[in-house]
């Protein structure tokens, strides 16, 4: 993702980069006393404010009383307070300083949108993570001022609440603002993209014109990238369709009529020019029949793709490869609509090594246990709100242990305090006092049919093991999602399977129904003891579907609101017209052919929940 410059315009680069990473090695140094300041100084900013006074923290700063009162919360203890602001109310509620907006979740993250309220101060500290990753990157790869980024980063047009107060993803609040429009000149900061083209409400319109302006200038062209690796490869889908179109615009030197924004057509225009030797090359590269390497083709300084490929997203990672030839693929920071938590500071680390070191000063944090047993994320069937017990577990960002994996619970200057993230972390390790987490999951995404819960790790696992049947094949599954199906009795798992085939032989329905079984061996025993012992659960189903499938689910997504920046393809849906949408699109079905292994051995697993 890419950074935000640091103010000053006069200054040295290398000066530049070493007050970041001196303040990277400050705060994490003194993270414990960082993190105390930034509670104190939260509390006492909003001492007044009517949450904590409903709390009756009375002006208290100390992190014992703070615990000791302030529930952990999730988004819907907070709603009732988030309406009266949507509505209109102007009282200090959950902030002294006024609400700026709101910030919407990606609405594919458990699949409900939330309203985030936020305050001005907060671009400051988004900034001011952005500034750090430059400076990070420079350590591995030197010389990365002296090209550009070729970053396809877009916007959604956003809606207003009843008060009149906008509410829009944090990427479109952050790319509409003076932070990011009127930066001053920084080398880190140089991207292939005009504003205008990222600012532009038009997908297909800013998704052409970016992909344009990559092409003209791709010998400037040293990083690539998106926010997350599906909007990536969304892109290199898109020149693969678009290409011909493209040429023609480069060979003449004129802009595609279809592409009206007039403030799009003049950015553009600065850099078009006509050039049919730049044609004749992106032609010839992308008519071959193998498009393996074609971002090192077209891109040939390229060093490394800069995009999301953690968590669910490192399904990604075979496709990215295929295209990059390989690139280091590189996560560079940790975000969500509520707050921005960290960086890696390895980021040329393999995917499966990612960790991020969360910056103490951007909100005080603190850490749910996550225990799991048999593969299963007893977190995941925690009730919503913790008892007194659960409550106490709670630890500070210094406290958490090596190889603990934890739930995040965060208090931010904008008015969230100890609020679950849902997100399940791992501590990987440390820099100074500060611990550098994996992501894990996301805690509420779960399959589930009786008391079996299934989690997004296991079944992506799950998945991961099956594919292995298509490899004979020359076949992959390009993008999956699931749902549980109970419109029969018992009810049972579907997946829904968009297919990459790459082979000429059939694949036979015996393999995936072997694909269905080896899913069903990689489950948790409270699944396959519902399946083999209680009968509770039905065979699982596969569902193969057309290709272009999961481009219709995220246009779909799109145009209910969903950000195409933060949009991730759901592995679980729930919501009936995407099922609907997926099982108009199925071209075949297979079930599993017999019953996974199960030994009993574990009585707590059969209790009904």
């Amino acid at each position: 993702m890419p950074e935000a410059p640091k103010e000053t315009q006069n200054y040295n680069l290398a000066e530049k980069n070493k007050k970041s990473l001196d303040f990277i090695e400050d705060v994490t140094r003194n993270a414990d006393e960082v993190q105390r300041k930034v509670l104190e100084e939260i509390l006492s900013r909003n001492a007044h404010v009517e949450y904590l006074q409903r709390h009756g923290l009375n002006g208290l700063t100390d992190r014992e009383t703070f615990k000791k009162l302030m529930p952990v919360i999730t988004y819907e203890d907070i709603q009732p307070d988030v309406s009266r602001i949507a509505n209109g109310d102007t009282s200090p509620i959950l902030c002294s300083k006024p609400i700026s907006e709101f910030l919407t979740s990606s609405g594919t993250s458990g699949g409900e949108r939330k309203l985030m309220p936020t305050i001005e101060d907060e671009l400051g500290r988004r900034s001011l993570l952005y500034s750090l990753l430059m400076p990070v990157m420079s350590q591995f790869v030197p010389g990365l001022e002296k090209g550009k980024g070729m970053y396809f980063l877009f916007i959604k047009s956003e809606a207003k609440t009843p008060s009149g107060l906008l509410a829009r993803p944090v990427l479109t609040s952050y790319y509409k603002s003076s932070h990011f429009k009127d930066r001053p000149y920084d080398p880190y900061t140089n991207y292939t993209s005009p504003n205008e083209t990222i600012l532009c409400p038009d997908s297909y319109q800013s998704m052409y014109s970016q992909m344009l302006c990559g092409l003209c200038q791709h010998k400037e062209v040293l990083r690539v990238g998106a926010v997350f690796a599906s909007g990536f490869i969304r892109a290199i889908r898109f020149l693969e369709k678009h290409w011909p179109l493209l040429c023609n615009d480069i060979r003449t030197g004129t802009f595609n009529a279809q592409i009206t924004d007039p403030s799009v057509r003049e950015a553009v225009m600065k850099i078009l020019r006509p050039d049919p030797e730049l044609a004749d090359f992106i032609e010839t590269e992308c008519r071959k029949e193998s498009w393996q390497g074609i971002i090192n083709r077209l891109w040939p300084n390229t060093k490394y793709v800069d995009v999301i490929v953690t968590g669910t997203m490192s399904q990604y990672i075979p496709i990215l490869d295929y295209y990059s030839n390989g690139l280091p693929l590189v996560c560079t920071m940790y975000a969500s609509s509520e707050c921005y938590f960290g960086v890696n500071l390895k980021p040329l680390c393999k995917p499966s090594e990612v960790s991020y070191t969360l910056i103490p000063i951007m909100a005080y944090f603190e850490f749910l246990p996550v225990h799991r047993n048999n593969g299963v994320t007893n977190s995941i069937s925690v009730p919503k709100s913790l008892n007194e017990k659960e409550q106490q577990e709670l630890v500070d960002l210094v406290d958490v242990k090596l190889g603990q994996e934890y739930e995040l619970v965060v208090t931010t200057y904008a008015g969230l305090y100890r609020y679950r993230v849902g997100d399940v972390l791992r501590v990987a390790g440390f820099k100074n006092k500060a611990p550098q987490f994996s992501f894990i999951c996301r805690k509420n995404v779960v399959l589930s049919i009786d008391s079996d819960k299934t989690d997004e790790v296991e079944l992506q696992n799950a998945v991961k093991n099956a594919v292995n049947h298509l490899v004979p094949f020359d076949a992959a599954v390009a993008e999956y999602t699931s749902y549980a199906d109970t419109s029969s009795i018992p009810g049972h798992y579907v997946l829904f399977w968009e297919l990459s085939l790459n082979g000429s032989t059939p694949i036979p329905p015996s393999v995936f129904e072997d694909c269905c079984l080896t899913i069903e061996e990689s489950l948790n025993s409270v699944y396959r003891q519902g399946r083999v012992s209680d009968k509770s659960i039905g065979p699982l189903e596969i569902k193969t579907v057309e290709i272009g499938t999961f481009d219709k689910l995220m246009d779909y997504a799109i145009s209910l609101g969903a950000s195409i920046n933060q949009y991730k393809t759901p592995r679980c849906v729930k919501f009936a017209p995407i099922v609907e949408l997926l099982n108009s699109r199925v071209v075949s079905h297979y079930f599993s052919p017999k019953c996974p292994k199960w030994v009993p051995g574990h009585k707590q697993w059969s209790n009904k929940n």
